[in-house]
């Protein structure tokens, strides 16, 4: 019985607007933390990001066009080895059985 009192008396009671009001002070000193511990809390910080973005996307494209290349070399590869073979077995070139 005399925990359930003292935990009781540990236990703070605020108003629901208070209470909001109270994490959104913590949530923004958390960001500006966070901000300041990597570096991007100054005056250009949003231009920072902004380039930091542009500059996701441009490798985020890069990998992709790479792939894109990899996949059309391996189908041309492909189309090449099959024509040959085609020539090859229709005696294009003179060669053959």
């Amino acid at each position: 019985m005399q925990g359930t009192q003292i935990e009781r008396r540990k236990m703070v009671t605020l108003p629901q607007e208070e209470f909001e009001a109270i994490l959104e002070r913590a949530a923004e000193r958390g960001a500006r933390h966070a901000l300041h511990g990597v570096g991007l809390d100054g005056a250009d910080a949003a231009h920072d990001i902004h380039e930091l973005r542009s500059l996701l996307d441009a490798f985020n494209k890069a990998k992709k066009t790479v792939w894109l290349t990899i996949v059309r070399m391996l189908v041309a590869g492909l189309v090449m080895a099959t024509l040959a073979g085609a020539f090859v077995k229709l005696k294009v070139f003179g060669g053959g059985q």
